[in-house]
């Protein structure tokens, strides 16, 4: 850990208050500025990819925006995505009062995302700069700045949970040392603080719990015998309050329906899990390197896989460094004590989720989809590249032995081959963008078809209805069903009944698909002129006279 004055990368004096006063805006020294440019440069990167609707929408995404224009017009107040009871509506919340301005539309549900990825740059520069190094923080905000296509997904896609998660985390953490240094005077805010976003996380997505308990601890170590008083009931309050919303729900929900219940039946899945060694490769050779950046969606090379093999080592490492930090700066204020153990908490964080990935068979069975559930990860990268840091500057410096500069050689060939990863991965993506750029074209030109051809009450298959009624901002409704035409995954169940009331309802049906077929053979000889419109791999049907599904 390095000392609040001088930074570990080369002898940068950081800027302190008292060198500046209270000038507006702050001084920036030279780390600081460059990690501004990089960081304005990862998020213009990501509005020229949200103002074209890149990476594409789907009915996942659209439900959060329905669910944030239901908000807006004051028709709903939702606590878990509609059709679930764990997935919180948080970002449907932050997009609601932009609906309300500007209307539904893909850039307005994602703008509130934009922002939290931008923030979360900024608290990750900051908790980097105090635990570790100036420009080992600018390093970081560099690296973050990047993004795949699975990394930017995560970021900029109204699914839930993630982007607010891990704000909150930091905010939590800052909180913490920032309690520990004596930066903030106002403790029993800041506790009740702490809890406030804690119970928001816990809402919003469960998947930060180990981070959460990380933080906890950090918390516990700060304040100790505090949180036996009015710090402890400042901190449960907060946490009651910010929690609230899934509290409430879960109170009146049915039994064997509330969030836990449904976490454990999804946890447990079905079937004879794979192998563990299959779970440990997949996860570790696909989850990490595609969570990371270094991937493509469609799967990593073995060039591509090596980061998921270090992994695990640097963790370790970097978890004996932070040990012996901390043994090293017994006696000394808890200001200094904190950092090793902040870092620690990160660290503890990574491990609990990757043990807790690799328990799932979709860790072996579906590790392209569901690498999503590593995104978190990001927070603890500035904790797990620690130790290639120290071991670069070091031999650059020319302080150490032979050994030394040996670790110090491959940690730079570490760091330079992460970030020669990252950029290749965020490059194939950038120039890569002409297919999720048409698809969403093509869910506008159905749009449009359907209310051209007068219809406002349609049945489709799951991955066109949401989406169908968010871009028609609820003008059609839009009713799912299977492949056999059956009621199928109706997260909103007032559409069905929408749909089910009017006098023709209309299809739309992917061409070809199962329910496709089906359609046509229930039509016979009035399939094609029941056909008003064919756009892309997408068919439109209003029969006469009107057909219903099989109920």
């Amino acid at each position: 850990m390095t000392d609040s004055g001088r930074g570990d990368d080369g002898g940068v004096v950081v800027s302190t208050p008292g060198q500046h006063g209270r000038r507006w805006p702050p001084a920036l020294d030279r780390p600081a500025a460059v990690a501004v440019l990089l960081g304005l440069a990862g998020v213009g990167y990501r509005l020229v990819l949200l103002l074209a609707t890149v990476p594409a929408a789907n009915s996942d995404e659209a439900t959060f925006g329905l669910a944030a224009l239901h908000i807006a017009t004051g028709r709903e107040r939702p606590v878990f995505l509609y059709g679930q009871r764990y997935m919180g509506m948080l970002e449907s919340y932050l997009a609601a009062p932009l609906v309300a301005v500007a209307g539904p539309g893909w850039p307005v549900l994602r703008l509130p995302l934009l922002a939290l990825y931008a923030l979360f740059l900024v608290l990750t520069w900051r908790l980097s700069r105090r635990l570790f190094s100036p420009w080992f923080a600018t390093v970081v905000v560099g690296l973050l700045a990047l993004g795949s296509e699975r990394v930017v997904r995560d970021q900029l896609t109204a699914v839930g949970g993630r982007p607010e998660v891990k704000v909150a985390v930091l905010l939590m953490l800052l909180v913490a040392v920032g309690l520990a240094d004596g930066r903030i005077r106002r403790r029993g805010w800041a506790v009740a603080a702490f809890g406030l976003l804690a119970g928001l996380a816990v809402w919003s997505d469960w998947l930060i719990l180990p981070y959460l308990a990380g933080a906890g601890l950090l918390l516990g170590y700060v304040l100790r015998r505090e949180l036996l008083g009015r710090a402890g009931v400042l901190l449960l309050v907060g946490f009651l309050v910010g929690a609230a919303p899934m509290i409430a729900d879960n109170l009146v929900a049915p039994p064997g329906e509330d969030s836990l219940s449904v976490l454990r039946r999804l946890s447990a899945g079905t079937g004879v899990a794979p192998p563990l060694a299959d779970r440990v490769r997949a996860g570790l050779l696909t989850g990490v390197p595609l969570a990371t950046g270094l991937c493509s969606v469609d799967g990593c090379a073995r060039w591509q896989a090596w980061f998921g093999v270090l992994y695990p080592v640097l963790l370790v490492v970097a978890a004996g460094l932070a040990l012996v930090a901390w043994r090293r700066a017994a006696g000394r204020p808890l200001a200094r004590r904190v950092r090793p153990v902040a870092s620690l908490a990160l660290l503890a964080g990574a491990a609990l989720t990757l043990l807790a990935y690799l328990r799932s068979p979709l860790a072996a069975t579906a590790p392209l989809d569901n690498a999503r559930y590593l995104s978190v990860l990001q927070l603890s990268l500035p904790a797990v590249l620690w130790p290639l840091w120290v071991a670069a500057v070091d031999c650059w410096r020319g302080t150490v032995g032979v050994a030394g500069r040996l670790a110090g050689a491959l940690g730079t060939a570490v760091l330079a081959g992460l970030t020669g990863a990252l950029l290749v991965g965020t490059l194939v993506f950038a120039t890569g963008t002409g297919a999720a750029r048409a698809d969403q074209r093509q869910a506008e030109a159905v749009a449009d078809a359907v209310r051209r051809a007068g219809l406002r009450a349609v049945y489709g298959d799951y991955w066109t209805c949401n989406r169908l009624v968010f871009d028609t901002a609820e003008e059609v409704a839009c009713a799912v069903l299977d492949g056999a035409l059956r009621p199928g995954q109706n997260r909103y169940p007032a559409y069905w009944q929408r749909v089910a009331a009017a006098d023709r309802p209309g299809y739309v049906l992917p061409a070809g698909s199962p329910a496709d077929r089906r359609l046509r053979a229930a039509l016979g000889d009035r399939a094609d002129a029941a056909t008003v419109a064919e756009v892309g791999g997408v068919r439109v049907y209003h029969p006469e006279p009107a057909l219903r599904p099989v109920r």
